[in-house]
């Protein structure tokens, strides 16, 4: 497994590292750019993908922040919030908090328990959750 950071209760990967199998992070876990994941990524606290990296298989965290056009072949599963960024794709998302959708994603569909804020053009399936707002074109 390529090195991790640690900072606290926080990990940090390198930059363009691929991980090969499923990854457990026992905390929070920050990815930088072109970050490669080639099978489950599990993380008990929240999750920063940075841009143009990619999980072959499912996510879940706590709470997760997507970078723009990252790939996720797997659903997002999260207890809290979930934020998928420009013309990212994800096959679909559970949350137990709000999604936010940004422009360009393409996404399966998506159940929330509390609100989904689609802000932009976005391709989805089904669009689940207690409140449901769409903000800009």
């Amino acid at each position: 497994m390529p090195t991790l950071f640690q900072s606290g209760n926080t990990f940090f990967a390198q930059k363009e590292t691929y991980f090969e199998g499923n990854v457990k992070i026992d905390g929070d876990f920050i990815v930088p750019a072109h970050t490669h994941f080639w099978g489950r990524l599990t993380v008990t606290g929240s999750l920063e993908l940075g841009p143009r990296s990619s999980v072959a298989l499912d996510v879940s965290c706590w709470s997760a922040i997507i970078g723009s056009q990252c790939r996720i072949k797997g659903p997002i599963v999260a207890h809290g919030d979930v934020t998928i960024l420009d013309h990212a794709t994800v096959h679909s998302v559970i949350a137990g908090g709000k999604v936010l959708l940004r422009t360009g994603v393409h996404v399966g569909d998506v159940t929330s328990e509390d609100t989904i804020i689609v802000h932009g053009k976005i391709k989805s399936g089904k669009l689940t959750g207690k409140n449901m707002m769409v903000l800009g074109d």
